[in-house]
């Protein structure tokens, strides 16, 4: 008789948990709003959203990050404003891309690291508003997102490495921009104040806001003290954005457990509870939605030089892989500095999309299912139904549901009527994967319970 090897699995999550994911978590004195709490349930439906990283530093084709790496001065730096043209920025293809390629939302740069605005603000002559451009892409962005049914999501960076008002003096980064003047705090906090006041009542409803740059300010990641070495006052931030749309999510990248106020919790270049990148040592919160950001090459922003393209395989499984463990994926592109966004990122993302016409319904709308990753693949829920996404063929040719008492309807293949061999055992029901074919991004196998 052929030994099958049993797949050590978790117990299969209870109702309780399930709610559990979308209760007002405790942090604090915050209670979300009713509709805050409905879109963070929309959020976890849509699970699968576009990141967007372009802007005035897109047109030096080394990154996002190009100003401090290559430590160039403000007054050097400021010079690119004169000569920023995207003629090519077409906001209704930017949305269509997304839409092809499956996404359910965006989140769009307003204002990186090097401080630039990529709106028309009225607290900042540092604006796209003011190049040989002159147009405001934000706004014609959230327009399009309103006609073509996109929801819109906004980033917006906490450090600054051109202010001077920016505390620099204690932060990690941004240290060779040339900046002498002693900082403000009070006067960069109510800076970002009315930035953040601007956007979230010029350009309609905004999905959430997405803040970077926290870490700036503490040690580095997995260092046994991640204190803050200035007082953000989040409170003050936070309850601003909540007073104006209550329904906006709040979002900090900060790799750390989730602060008073925020209603999501984000993973960088890692999915829940791995730590590949040396930035992910927080817990996943158990209280709040999840979500991995990920781009779709090495760099955020536009590197002329970066060809480190994803295939449509590690995309879909990035994101089923993310599903699995109950989160989003947000994947980024970064425009070439024409306003364009490349073929390589676009077809891929096209195909990948295909693959969701015909497979979406074992990731939209799901939750993350019975079984805890495994080497093989990962497990997502809906209702009645469990979908088995079987990246590789499992060790014996066989997986292990541990919940004995399952009633089963059927057990198939999804998009055909294949039938899954299954037996009931003591320690759980065993599905056979003898004789499936696993040359795709992902086999899926259906498990509808009576």
């Amino acid at each position: 008789m052929k030994t099958i090897t049993l797949i050590v699995t978790c117990l299969f999550l209870t109702i309780n948990a399930i709610t559990a994911q979308t209760a007002a978590p405790e942090t604090g004195s915050y209670k979300p709003a009713s509709e805050n709490l409905q879109a963070r349930q929309q959020f976890q439906a849509d699970k699968y959203g576009m990141f967007i990283h372009w802007g005035l530093s897109s047109m030096l084709a080394d990154g996002e990050w190009v100003m401090n790496n290559r430590n160039i001065k403000v007054v050097d730096y400021s010079r690119l404003l004169h000569a920023f043209n995207p003629a090519d920025f077409n906001a209704a293809q930017w949305v269509a891309t997304a839409k092809n390629a499956g996404m359910k939302y965006m989140v769009f740069i307003t204002r990186h690291h090097d401080g630039f605005s990529n709106w028309d603000t009225q607290y900042s002559d540092w604006k796209i508003t003011n190049t040989p451009y002159g147009k405001d892409v934000l706004k014609m962005l959230s327009a399009e997102c309103r006609k073509q049914g996109m929801k819109l999501g906004l980033y917006y960076s906490l450090l600054d490495w051109f202010r001077n008002d920016y505390p620099w003096e204690t932060g990690r980064t941004g240290k060779g921009t040339g900046r002498t003047e002693k900082s403000n705090y009070a006067s960069y906090l109510q800076f970002m104040k009315d930035q953040l006041t601007e956007l979230l009542t010029n350009y309609g409803d905004i999905m959430c806001i997405w803040f970077d740059g926290h870490w700036d300010q503490t040690n580095p990641e997995g260092h046994a003290d991640r204190g803050s070495r200035i007082d953000w006052k989040y409170d003050e931030i936070y309850s601003l954005i909540h007073k104006l749309q209550p329904q906006c999510m709040i979002g900090n990248n900060h790799h750390m457990t989730p602060f008073a106020g925020e209603d999501f919790q984000m993973f960088e270049r890692d999915l829940p509870g791995e730590n590949k990148s040396g930035l992910s040592f927080q817990k996943p919160s158990d209280a709040m939605p999840l979500e991995t950001c990920e781009t779709i090459n090495g760099a955020w922003g536009y590197n002329i030089t970066d060809r480190n393209y994803k295939t449509v395989t590690q995309v879909v499984q990035l994101l089923v892989g993310a599903a699995g463990r109950d989160a989003n994926l947000l994947l980024n592109v970064g425009p070439m500095p024409t306003g364009l966004i490349q073929s390589e990122f676009a077809d891929t993302l096209a195909r990948a999309g295909k693959w969701l016409q015909q497979y979406g319904e074992s990731v939209y709308g799901t939750r993350g299912g019975p079984l805890a990753p495994q080497p093989w693949g990962v497990t997502t829920q809906k209702g009645k139904l469990i979908y088995l996404h079987v990246f590789k063929a499992p060790e014996g040719n066989a997986i292990v549901l541990p919940d004995a008492k399952l009633k089963i309807k059927s057990v198939k293949l999804l998009g055909s009527s294949t039938p899954v061999k299954f037996t009931k055992q003591k320690t759980g029901i065993t599905l056979s994967t003898e004789g499936l074919t696993f040359d795709g991004p992902d086999t899926i196998i259906v498990v509808e319970q009576g």
